[in-house]
């Protein structure tokens, strides 16, 4: 007998705070200080990341001129297109065709990173000239030839 009245004093205070947020809804509506804020009171919009990019310029720089010098490196280099011709010629040469394989397949890859990366160096070349058109160069002591 007791989850009827249960039910019936939860329905009734439902539908008293129902009809309390109707009643109060229109007298909310009519005040000035309801409308929603607009962009100006919120904040500045975000930026486009532009900083944080020409912060990093002289680090992008300093990490693709080291992969194209390794790259281009004599055959005693570690990770240089011609220390992996080397090993591809001896893997032939050994008849491991398996091997040879892999290492022909590693050695195209390696081989088409060199455009890429001298692509990217003049782009951010080009980004690096813009940044310091804008005035938002890195600081002396964030750049790598500071430290």
């Amino acid at each position: 007998m007791n989850a009827p009245r249960k039910a019936a004093a939860t329905l009734g205070a439902l539908a008293l705070g129902g009809a309390l947020l109707a009643a109060a809804a229109p007298a909310q509506a009519a005040t000035p200080s309801a409308q929603p804020p607009s962009i100006k009171t919120v904040g500045a919009p975000k930026s486009d990341g532009a900083k944080g990019i020409c912060k990093r310029v002289p680090k992008l720089q300093l990490r693709i001129e080291n992969a194209i010098t390794r790259l281009n490196g004599p055959d005693t280099v570690a990770g240089s297109i011609a220390r992996l011709q080397v090993r591809v010629n001896d893997a032939q040469n050994a008849g491991q065709t398996a091997i040879y394989n892999y290492l022909n397949d590693r050695l195209t890859y390696r081989k088409s990173l060199l455009p890429t990366l001298t692509t990217r160096q003049s782009d951010l070349n080009a980004v690096a000239t813009w940044c310091s058109s804008q005035g938002l160069g890195p600081t002396d002591a964030a750049s790598p030839a500071a430290q």
